[in-house]
């Protein structure tokens, strides 16, 4: 299954209140394991465009990485951990 954004956000440290709407799309894009590449084609932006929402998204998560920005977006109950 795939992660997907939870329903109990409000509770998640004021964080979810912080990310844009379209943040939240791309974080849900990076759950997924999609590239920048990828993600301004789902999003149809520029690379650039979806780089930059990539790179906000490290900023307001305190992730280096996207793999740290996925484990602190599930410890903050922004994405639904994933199921098996």
């Amino acid at each position: 299954m795939e992660p997907a954004i939870a329903a109990g956000e409000a509770a998640a440290g004021g964080h979810g209140d912080r990310l844009s709407p379209r943040e939240r799309e791309v974080l849900d894009l990076l759950a997924r394991g999609a590239s920048n590449r990828q993600i301004a084609e789902a999003l149809f932006v520029t690379e650039h465009t979806a780089k930059y929402h990539v790179k906000s998204l490290f900023n307001k998560l305190g992730a280096a990485n996207r793999a740290e920005a996925v484990s602190r977006a599930i410890a903050l109950g922004l994405l639904a951990p994933p199921t098996m």
